[in-house]
């Protein structure tokens, strides 16, 4: 019998069976860096989170994370809040740039944000957080999905009574990050409280998985493991896009593919260097690519030289001088 495909469905968005997400993350998920990890295999995508104090304000830096283009569909633009109004309005203004889903974040646990009553801040009220995604479903006819954490704090984990309520009210898909806020990005996360809520018979929309997914093995493991509906990836894929294929090579077939050599990274550098400054302009586009060289050559012996000319080069074309050294100098060189 020929193998049935089951696609997950988000509206009316079909993704393929067990979808790859690449995490909103601010400052990392702007369109050049979402091409690049859609051109290695992430099925679906999410703007940085945008305030949707700022978009109301017309604050241009969150105007300016409204950017989506047709290559990268389906993507979906999130929005973070703790005003009723300010939500409404916001998912008002991001649904005329037609992206094919509305996130809202309840799991950023950056104080600057929870201070505002925003992000993971919502955890702790409950009803709040009800209303809030209340009033984003209400102002558009997108689906509506939500990103949130397991509870503010270890005893204080709410996120079956979370999804069950997201659900009643119309969300249609749910990513757990599975850790507190208490504790940001550190310490174990702990999958057991995903799988206890996709097993809850009551839920139906799907359920994606988030936190310390870094390897094909770990990806097959956790899904094996905890059953969810797809897995979202975050902080691995920033500087090595390539787990996304990596990931389904491996569901597929049980092998590895190839290390992406150094001539591999140098493209995929430059690739996002060339979107960067289509996107940001020259100047902006160089100087906010520096972030992004200790991520793609990690790992390279004997290789600071190079990165201090990759972060003090000013000129494009002797940018592009000094990746061409690299690939020739390196044409040869193998990860251990």
């Amino acid at each position: 019998m020929p193998k049935i495909c089951i696609l997950i469905k988000i509206g009316n968005i079909e993704l393929p069976d067990f979808p790859l997400l690449l995490a909103p993350m601010e400052d990392v998920s702007d369109p050049p860096f979402r091409r690049l990890c859609k051109t290695h295999g992430a099925d679906m995508m999410y703007s940085e989170f945008i305030s949707s104090e700022g978009l109301i304000r017309d604050a241009i830096k969150s105007r300016q994370k409204l950017d989506i283009f047709d290559y990268e569909r389906p993507v979906g633009i999130q929005i973070f809040g703790g005003d009723e109004e300010a939500m409404a309005l916001s998912s008002k203004i991001v649904s005329t740039v037609h992206p094919d889903l509305i996130d809202i974040n309840f799991g950023c646990p950056v104080k600057k944000v929870v201070c505002k009553g925003a992000g993971a801040g919502v955890l702790k009220d409950v009803d709040l957080m009800i209303r809030l995604t209340k009033a984003v479903i209400d102002s558009t006819d997108l689906p509506v999905t939500v990103k949130t954490r397991l509870g503010w704090d270890e005893s204080s984990i709410n996120i079956d009574e979370v999804a069950e309520r997201l659900q009643d009210i119309g969300v249609q898909a749910l990513s757990i990050h599975a850790r507190t806020r208490a504790q940001m990005y550190k310490g174990h996360s702990d999958w057991s409280h995903i799988a206890r809520v996709k097993n809850n018979p009551r839920i139906t929309m799907p359920i994606f998985g988030n936190g310390d997914i870094d390897s094909p093995e770990k990806a097959l493991r956790y899904k094996n493991e905890y059953g969810i509906d797809g897995i979202m990836i975050g902080r691995a894929a920033i500087g090595y896009p390539w787990i996304f294929n990596e990931i389904k090579h491996y569901f597929k077939t049980g092998e590895h593919l190839p290390t992406p050599s150094v001539i591999d990274r140098v493209e995929a550098a430059r690739n996002h260097l060339m979107w960067s400054m289509e996107w940001k302009g020259e100047r902006l586009g160089i100087v906010e690519m520096r972030r992004h060289y200790t991520n793609y050559f990690k790992g390279i012996h004997s290789f600071k030289d190079y990165k201090q000319k990759l972060v003090t080069t000013d000129e494009v074309d002797d940018l592009f001088s000094v990746m061409k050294e690299i690939e020739e100098v390196y044409a040869s060189y193998e990860f251990v």
